[in-house]
């Protein structure tokens, strides 16, 4: 088949716009950062953000002379947020591209889909995004918050500026079912009681007979660990049923992907939340990071709490290659295990050696004409969650995600 220059061009340039071209580089010239994102389909509000944000610490490493006297090569795969892509694509990452580390996965489902493809080809994985909790493997760090870090904070603070009567709706999947549980043990340590419990596939977005149904049970909170833009829907149809002033809203996912902003005020205000970060702290590292941000994007709108957890895990990694003096996995994880940490955007990220999981700032918040009001902020929470079951150096071996049993 003859191929003319026209034709090569065009193939070309289809083949960047789906982001399967990389450039010419010789074997062993550059280190391989793997990413595997959702940046099409209906998570792309999560996934684009975290793209850009590795997209821009991979240049700033590099224009800082880069890694070990190499440039840092980024091979993305978009699977348009279907998870049988996330398995393909991990494993032409690990499998053909080689690649020297891979930072991605936004659903816990996609973190399973390729967690073990990564821990048999011996790649290291970074899961940048807030999560569940419990999974202990010695090829993972994940540098998202915990139940202990978040659900802990959140829920007392919540409970304490409406009551002890809590509902709870919740995505029908790992996070959703095991965030509740930990929701139901949290209220109930605090004094509470739970008097009712939903669960939505992610598809659903027809809340009117659940806002009716909570109505009924007349709670004095609803806790919401629901996700995605279906979900959106559920906090447009509580303001619009009049519900949002008579019975207080508190969410562990709201805001994630910056859907404070696409609520209108009416809708968001006074919704409570707890994250590690928020576009609107006022800390001179935040301003610093976004101006660099606008500076290569146009402007700071997109940024949000897994965009960053996303850039401070690359950061995190490329310091432990440095400590480590090579990309080598059994030296990677034991620089990570050396008590590696650095200072991000949303303030001091450290390792925890004993469960690979980041120990790090979480701030309680509500929702303020489309902005997080920092009301406190809770400094160097531990992952003491993953720290009850998990002990990586005592048993290196271990490959287990331990979930709450109450």
């Amino acid at each position: 088949m003859i191929v003319n220059r026209r034709q090569l061009l065009a193939g070309t340039s289809a083949l960047a716009a789906a982001g399967l071209v990389r450039p010419a580089f010789a074997a062993g010239d550059t280190i391989k950062v793997g990413s595997i994102l959702d940046t099409s389909g209906i998570f792309d509000a999560y996934g684009k953000p975290m793209d850009m944000a590795l997209r821009l610490a991979v240049k700033e490493i590099n224009a800082a002379g880069g890694l070990l006297g190499k440039q840092l090569e980024v091979i993305a795969y978009d699977t348009q947020s279907d998870m049988a892509l996330y398995t393909q694509y991990g494993q032409q990452l690990t499998r053909q591209d080689k690649v020297d580390v891979v930072h991605g996965g936004i659903l816990s489902a996609s973190r399973e889909a390729i967690r073990q493809t990564m821990r048999k080809t011996r790649t290291p994985y970074f899961y940048n995004v807030l999560y569940e909790g419990g999974v202990c493997d010695r090829n993972i760090f994940i540098n998202g918050v915990t139940p202990a870090q978040q659900v802990e904070a959140l829920v007392p603070y919540a409970m304490g500026k409406s009551g002890k009567k809590v509902y709870i709706l919740a995505a029908d999947y790992n996070y959703g079912q095991i965030t509740a549980r930990w929701i139901q043990k949290i209220v109930t340590d605090n004094g509470g009681e739970i008097v009712g419990m939903d669960f939505f596939p992610l598809d659903v977005a027809d809340f009117g007979a659940t806002i009716a149904k909570v109505q009924t049970a007349a709670p004095d909170l609803v806790i919401a660990p629901l996700v995605g833009g279906a979900h959106l829907s559920f906090f447009r149809q509580w303001a619009a049923a009049g519900m949002k002033d008579k019975i207080a809203l508190a969410s562990t996912t709201l805001g994630v992907g910056n859907e404070h902003k696409v609520l209108t005020a009416e809708e968001g205000d006074g919704i409570m939340v707890a994250y590690n970060y928020s576009q609107d702290l006022e800390t001179p590292a935040n301003a610093d990071f976004k101006g660099r941000w606008a500076e290569e994007y146009g402007d700071a709108n997109a940024i949000h709490e897994i965009a960053v957890s996303n850039y401070q895990g690359v950061h995190t990694w490329a310091e432990a290659v440095r400590k480590a003096g090579t990309t080598e996995r059994g030296a990677l994880i034991e620089a990570m295990e050396s008590g590696i940490a650095i200072d991000g955007p949303s303030g001091r990220i450290a390792v925890d050696p004993k469960t690979h999981h980041a120990v790090l700032d979480v701030h309680i918040m509500e929702f303020e004409n489309q902005k997080m009001k920092v009301i406190e902020t809770l400094t160097q929470r531990q992952p003491i969650d993953t720290q009850s079951v998990c002990d990586l150096r005592a048993n290196p071996d271990d490959n287990t995600q331990y979930e709450i049993q109450i």
